[in-house]
């Protein structure tokens, strides 16, 4: 990959998190500033406390895993617009294997970040409409009350089933011990997050995949 490339990648890819941070951060305080109200950091504090122990570690571990996936210019993108774990890993993954190149490589690089860029553009573009579209009844056909709401339900399940299919039918062997070591851990403890089990699944897979390939267990996939 171009260095040249790169480095602008990262100029930019910095540049636009940060304002996206900035953003995110300027919505609460601009409400507060509106309203004329502050919130106590005592309080903050405490709210953060409960979820800072699950979600800070997820979200160190998310880049580190997903980044070597993704390329750098996936990366910045599906970071910066969000829903990497439901939308754009899926996404890009799938761009790649139907492209047939890998996800370390130039081609892989360029892939990821045009599946993602559309993805984003697409996304956006759908949910604006459907949102208006859907605004008078989409309360009626996700209540609960609803025989369409265990649809709505199952949207994540369904999406990861159906890209981890085909990755099972040529890899059977690489997935049996992450599938096998993420139903122990979901049996201790069913309320871990998608956030968690996602990248644990991903480091598990590695080191087995790893360990299997190295024992002659199995061949180059």
């Amino acid at each position: 990959m171009n260095d040249n490339y790169l480095n602008k990648t990262h100029t930019y890819g910095r540049i636009w998190m940060l304002v996206t941070l900035l953003i995110f951060l300027a919505v609460p305080c601009l409400i507060c500033y509106h309203l004329g109200v502050s919130p106590k950091l005592g309080m903050i504090g405490k709210g953060l406390t409960s979820v800072a122990l699950v979600f800070y570690p997820t979200a160190v571990i998310e880049v580190i895993t997903y980044s070597p996936l993704l390329g750098t210019g996936g990366t910045y993108l599906g970071f910066v617009t969000g829903n990497i774990t439901n939308l754009k890993m899926p996404v890009a993954l799938s761009a790649m294997e139907s492209a047939k190149v890998d996800a370390n490589s130039d081609e892989g690089e360029v892939i990821s970040t045009i599946s993602i860029a559309a993805s984003s553009i697409v996304t956006t573009v759908i949910i604006a409409v459907f949102v208006l579209l859907f605004r008078p009844v989409l309360g009626k056909i996700t209540g609960e009350g609803s025989p369409f709401a265990p649809a709505f339900q199952q949207v994540t399940p369904a999406l990861f089933g159906a890209l981890c299919a085909s990755y099972l039918a040529k890899h059977w062997r690489i997935s049996i011990l992450p599938i096998v070591f993420l139903t122990i851990l979901l049996l201790l403890k069913g309320t871990l997050a998608i956030g968690v089990l996602i990248p644990v699944g991903v480091i598990v897979s590695l080191l087995g995949a790893h360990i299997m390939f190295k024992k002659g267990w199995v061949g180059k996939q």
